[in-house]
Formats: C-alpha cells, structure tokens, sequence
C-alpha cells in the first residue's frame, strides 16, 4: 500500500500546523512549547516569524496533537495568546524530535 506524499510518516500520525498571534515572542513560547511537545511525543519545528506571530509545525498522534493544541491557547504564563490559526503543514518523514528553529 503506497502512502500519500503529503501524509504523515505512520499510520495513526498526524501533521498539524499552528501559528499563534498575540503577545507569543519574547517570553519563552519557543522553549515552552518544545517542553510540552516533547512530553507529548511530538515531533517538528517552532520558530518565530516576522509578523511576531510563533510557527508550530507538529506530528504526532491524533489525540497528542489535540493536547499539544488546547496548551498552545493557553502558552505560557508571560504569554498572552489572542488567537490560533491552524495552518498546512507536511513535515519530512526524517523529523524525530522536536526542535527549535532560530
């Protein structure tokens, strides 16, 4: 069975994009959320972005991403998240922790 070059690497995977907007740069959002991925399972990027928004790039499984979700609204305690965008995302199939992009 041949897999979909846009799916996730496994069965049961999937990758989910985020850019969250708010006051997200400059108060550890980057560590915090590459804390609570990786406690999650989770694997891909975080990275801040021009706009000041943060980019989170997940794969992981259905209900790990969910949680990773519902604690990106939150983010942590110097953060104020005003919204969440969820976004495309396709991570490499080499991706295997999760990391923070500078």
């Amino acid at each position: 069975m041949s897999m979909d070059p846009g799916s996730p690497a496994e069965p049961g995977m999937d990758d989910r994009g985020y850019r969250i907007h708010g006051r997200v740069q400059g108060v550890g959002f980057r560590w915090w959320s590459r804390g609570v991925a990786r406690k999650l399972g989770v694997v891909g990027t975080v990275a801040n972005r021009a706009d000041g928004s943060v980019e989170v790039m997940a794969r992981g499984t259905v209900h790990s991403i969910d949680r990773l979700e519902v604690a990106l609204r939150e983010g942590p305690t110097m953060a104020r998240v005003d919204r969440v965008v969820v976004v495309d995302c396709t991570l490499p199939d080499v991706v295997d922790t999760f990391s923070i992009e500078l």
